[in-house]
Order: structure tokens, then C-alpha cells, then sequence
């Protein structure tokens, strides 16, 4: 099964349960890292995600996977909130966070830079919008963007 399918069927087997406890599911990403493979499930409500809201939906989100099986391949279940210094993956994500300090980092060097940190200012469907000094606007093509994060404050 293509990645791409496994993550939506586990959205829409974990859906459900994290509607329930009223939870919005972040982000999912099934990787293999040093030989081992993880399926994290990330979550997030208003006010925060505590130690206990993952343990919540990891419970449940357990017992699902053992009884659909989607996964063939033995993996760890990681169920956390998406942190701090969340990455930005969908347009939705982009939105709530225009305002705030972003580091975007590219897939390679673009007008001579590796990477970028300002306020996000604008998104639209093919970019977004910078501002990397006072009123001096940087414009990144989403296609050139291979990570994104928000710049947390403690």
C-alpha cells in the first residue's frame, strides 16, 4: 500500500475516536527511522494537549490498529501533540499561523539561501509571504519548501 493510502486510512480509522474525545488530528506520518518503523499520530485541541490526551487516544488508536491491522510490519505507536515549534503542513496549518515567526527551509538553495525565518504575512495557492526585515517581503513558491515550522516562544 502507497503511504499516501495507508496515512488517509488511518486518518479514517482514528478519526472518529479523536472527534469523540475532541481532539483534531494534526498530522499522521508513518516513517522508518534506523531500522525501526513509527506511526505518530499528532494532536491538538484548544487550551493544549496534555500527557493524558495522548495516552487517551493512544489506548484507543491501539486497540483499532490490532483489530483493522492496516500495518503489516511491526512499528511503534507514538501519539504526541505537535509541539512548539510545529511543523506547517497543509494550507490550513499556513493560515493559522500567519502572524507569527515561521522558519522555512528549502528543498535546495533559493536566491541564495538555504533557508528562511521571518513573520508569515500572506498564503495563497501557490506561495507565501514573508516578512523578513520591516516591510521587506520575501515571496517562497510552495514547491520550493521542504520544511516549515513555527518559530515557538516559551
Amino acid at each position: 500500500m502507497k503511504i499516501d493510502a495507508l496515512i488517509e486510512k488511518i486518518y479514517q480509522l482514528v478519526r472518529p475516536v479523536a472527534d469523540e474525545l475532541k481532539y483534531e488530528i494534526y498530522h499522521i506520518e508513518y516513517v522508518k527511522e534506523n531500522g525501526e518503523y513509527y506511526l505518530r499520530i499528532y494532536i491538538d485541541k484548544d487550551g493544549g494537549i496534555t500527557l493524558t490526551d495522548c495516552e487517551k487516544l493512544s489506548r484507543r488508536v491501539s486497540d483499532i490498529m490490532d483489530e483493522e491491522d492496516p500495518i503489516s510490519e511491526a512499528y511503534f505507536l507514538e501519539v504526541s501533540s505537535p509541539g512548539l515549534n510545529r511543523g506547517l503542513f497543509t494550507e490550513e496549518h499556513y493560515k493559522k499561523q500567519i502572524g507569527k515567526e515561521v522558519l522555512i527551509r528549502f528543498v535546495k538553495s533559493f536566491e541564495g539561501r538555504k533557508n528562511v525565518k521571518g513573520l508569515l504575512k500572506e498564503v495563497n495557492e501557490d506561495a507565501i509571504v514573508i516578512e523578513i526585515e520591516e516591510n521587506n517581503m520575501f515571496t517562497v513558491p510552495k514547491d520550493k519548501i521542504k520544511s516549515a515550522n513555527l518559530e515557538g516562544e516559551i
